[in-house]
């Protein structure tokens, strides 16, 4: 047999690749067969992904799809916090804003990276273990199947920090929900319950992941009662507000994060693929994925030469303005914004000094 793999060995330095047991119905190891996870190692900057870690995950999901001995591919990340926030803004702000021509081909890899997801050989399940935002929500919804911490949340950031979802989210999000909620999601970039969107139809199951005093307990955080509002709307899924919030924080600082039931959530995923037709299972697979691939091949070349080209603008504020804010202070002025640029203000280093005058005196230290 041919060794089609296009690195070899493939020795990731910012991702983890693992080949781990698959197991039968009654639990025991499976010989000669394993499943590939593949974990954006990252957690200290909740597992954003740099330029590196892109190009290694495309060749891990290379490899496992030559992997003659793979059943499925777990795609998560480290920790407890997030599965993925998305691009790294230390490299936007310190190497890609103000560059588009580098930004651009960057943008090929990310968007490689989302069509090795789109085309891996074997089914893709995406464990997800903390956030999924903007980038990490769009390399999520490529994968072929979806289990969450109902710890988790998902949503955009793009419009608030300076970009558009056009990585895979507005190809992506209105199949999973509709083109409402979809734009909804995408514009004002409020963040969903891992409940909510699995009931909006973006995830396939949710687990709990918080223990207290030794038990699982739902998110404290989010309505998770068939609840109904005082105009008759349900609100199953929604963050709650006021005191019901304050004491669901009171409630979270009691327990601890355990993963152990999205483990088994996936684990069980890849027996019950165990238990296919190798080739039917990934022709199925193909064949539905077409409908992301419809919207996809359609749009990521004409939206990987715009993101470009917004490096010059909004994306040079707003990257640099996130990395280099603080937690409480992380956007521009937006109506200043809009007030300058009525008034025919022209995008400069002045400009965003005015909305955002943090990163001024943060790249002039850096003398950038």
């Amino acid at each position: 047999m041919k060794d089609h793999n296009l690195v070899e060995p493939l020795t990731p330095s910012e991702i983890l690749l693992e080949r781990r047991p698959v197991r039968d119905r009654d639990g025991t190891t499976v010989d000669g067969l394993h499943n590939v996870w593949i974990i954006l190692n990252n957690p200290r900057e909740l597992n954003s992904y740099t330029t590196t870690s892109i190009k290694e995950v495309i060749l891990a999901l290379r490899e496992a799809s030559n992997d003659r001995a793979a059943v499925a591919v777990v795609l998560t990340g480290a920790g407890t916090q997030a599965f993925c926030t998305g691009g790294n803004t230390r490299e936007y702000a310190e190497v890609y804003a103000g560059a588009p021509g580098e930004y651009r081909q960057y943008m090929r890899l990310f968007n490689d990276m989302v069509s090795a997801v789109l085309s891996c050989d074997k089914p893709v399940i995406c464990r997800v273990n903390g956030m999924r935002v903007g980038g990490g929500q769009e390399i999520g919804m490529a994968c072929d199947l979806s289990v969450a911490s109902d710890l988790a949340s998902f949503g955009q950031a793009g419009p608030r920090h300076g970009s558009a979802p056009d990585g895979g989210s507005t190809d992506f999000l209105p199949l999973f929900v509709g083109i409402e909620r979809a734009m909804y999601s995408a514009t004002l970039c409020e963040p969903w319950s891992a409940h909510r969107f699995y009931r909006l139809g973006g995830l396939t199951q949710v687990v709990p992941a918080l223990k207290v005093n030794g038990e699982f307990i739902p998110n404290p955080l989010v309505v998770t009662d068939r609840e109904y509002d005082e105009f008759g709307r349900l609100v199953f899924g929604d963050w709650k507000t006021g005191e019901a919030r304050e004491a669901g924080k009171a409630l979270m600082s009691k327990g601890v994060i355990d993963l152990s039931l999205l483990d088994e959530a996936v684990e069980g995923l890849c027996t019950k693929m165990l238990h296919t037709m190798p080739d039917c299972l990934i022709k199925t697979i193909e064949s539905t994925r077409k409908h992301k691939l419809e919207h996809w091949d359609r749009n990521r070349e004409t939206n990987r030469a715009w993101l470009s080209l917004n490096m010059m603008t909004e994306a040079k504020a707003g990257f640099r303005a996130f990395h280099y804010g603080t937690r409480q202070r992380r956007e521009v002025d937006f109506v200043r914004l809009r007030q300058r640029l009525a008034e025919g203000a022209q995008w400069n280093d002045e400009l965003i000094a005015e909305i955002a005058p943090w990163v001024a005196r943060e790249t002039a230290k850096a003398g950038r």
